[in-house]
């Protein structure tokens, strides 16, 4: 079980996930949304908790290199910066089958990004001391 703290503004004590895995369904079409998911990633990698970022739909194409540095959102950090914050100490996956309707293969994507499926995906999300958010 992970770190269990007290919160002395409440009465209440919560557990500190371990692994934080997050699944990003928006790119472009919905950047704040986008953003919001890579920057709770890059803190949380910053912050010592093994991160798994899941890129699918509109985000897979951020798999690419030069596609995140096409992606602008005023006030909010470079994706490309996020990125390689997560890539540094955390993994990056691209969805297997968003893969393959956008035709990208292994080849295609930045260093450090794998292509996987629900499986692997179900997986990490239910591990021990897990949580999982989807943006």
């Amino acid at each position: 079980m992970g770190d269990v703290r007290s919160c002395k503004d409440h009465d209440y004590d919560f557990v500190m996930a371990k692994k934080l895995v997050i699944k990003v369904t928006a790119g472009a079409d919905a950047p704040e949304r986008c953003s919001q998911a890579f920057t709770v990633a890059a803190v949380a990698v910053a912050s010592g908790v093994d991160v798994s970022l899941w890129l699918t739909g509109e985000s897979s194409w951020f798999a690419l290199p030069g596609r995140a540095a096409e992606f602008e959102l005023p006030h909010a950090a470079p994706l490309p910066d996020l990125i390689d914050s997560i890539l540094a100490a955390g993994r990056i996956t691209l969805c297997t089958q968003c893969a393959a309707r956008r035709e990208i293969t292994e080849k295609d994507v930045i260093e450090g990004v794998r292509i996987a499926g629900a499986q692997v995906f179900v997986q990490e999300a239910l591990g021990e001391d897990t949580q999982a958010l989807v943006y």
